[in-house]
């Protein structure tokens, strides 16, 4: 089974580190979903990874070799990156079908079927200009890119913006009907995370340029509680627990909880127990209020 692997990976601009010593390791055959602020480095890190930027320091490779300048290791990867009407390298100047058309010269195992298909089911006029398109419009195009390339290990940037709710779940369908039809390995990143979580086999939190987690999205759903009551109950109920965000109101609290193997809630008539979804595990780790002991 192929891996991706980085090691170390640093990334500086002038005198600022967008990534700190990422190692993060990417198994074929997985849905992963790379969630993080504006400004974590996220687009950075895919496209490091993909060999569009180089690493200030640090290594990638895939199945042991080299990524970068590699186009025997670059046929297996796509990076379908975000489109705007001021894309460069003349994008924007293009017309839809010039831009598949050279889309297609860079993947070799380019999907000429599926992307008419697509063409036909997102009602897209192949002859505007990129500079001519909606929000939505442009995610069509970069979802085209992702699916058709083939590419074993595929990286979407927020595929679904500007998409409206029904062809955000479209997107979503058509992602897990081409993963159980090709086994192929794609990472989404996105600001959607609810709707993403239930396609989502692994998460990559990535906070201030750093891998916080990396974890079986159900497992982490799993381990995740908030406890809320008076501030001496909730405190005796989590008491050695590692508490990622406390909130206060009067004498009432509320923590977030990442429970380790083994550990429970102590249940109690004086607290209130409830599992938390990815959206508010996210928010606990990376929200502005970090847990004390992280």
């Amino acid at each position: 089974m192929s891996e991706l692997v980085a090691k170390g990976v640093v990334k500086t601009y002038g005198h600022k580190n967008v990534l700190q010593d990422v190692d993060l390791t990417l198994e074929a055959g997985k849905i992963y979903g790379l969630i993080g602020r504006n400004g974590a480095g996220k687009t950075t890190l895919l496209s490091i990874l993909t060999s569009q930027n180089p690493a200030s320091a640090g290594s990638v490779t895939f199945d042991g070799q080299p990524v970068w300048e590699n186009p025997q290791v670059l046929r297996h990867l796509c990076f379908s990156r975000e489109l705007n009407q001021m894309t460069g390298n003349n994008a924007n100047a293009m017309k839809i079908k010039e831009y598949l058309r050279i889309a297609a010269t860079f993947f070799p195992y380019w999907d000429s079927e599926m992307e008419k298909r697509l063409v036909r089911e997102f009602d897209l006029d192949v002859k505007k200009k990129i500079s001519k398109l909606s929000k939505g419009m442009l995610s069509m195009v970069t979802i085209i890119v992702a699916f058709c390339s083939k590419a074993e290990f595929t990286f979407l940037d927020e595929p679904v913006a500007g998409l409206d709710v029904v062809a955000r779940e479209r997107f979503y369908e058509l992602l897990v009907e081409e993963y159980t039809e090709t086994g192929r390995t794609f990472v989404v990143s996105t600001h959607i995370i609810e709707e993403a979580a239930e396609v989502l086999e692994e998460v990559i939190i990535l906070d201030q340029g750093k891998i916080l987690l990396k974890e079986n999205t159900q497992d982490l759903l799993e381990r995740s509680v908030h406890i809320s009551g008076h501030e001496d109950d909730v405190n005796k109920a989590a008491a050695g627990l590692h508490i990622c965000r406390e909130e206060h109101m009067g004498r009432s609290k509320g923590v977030a909880v990442l429970l380790e193997k083994g550990q429970q809630v102590p249940e109690s008539a004086d607290i209130t127990i409830q599992r938390m979804t990815l959206q508010k595990i996210f928010v606990a780790l990376c929200g502005e209020e970090h847990g004390h002991d992280r």
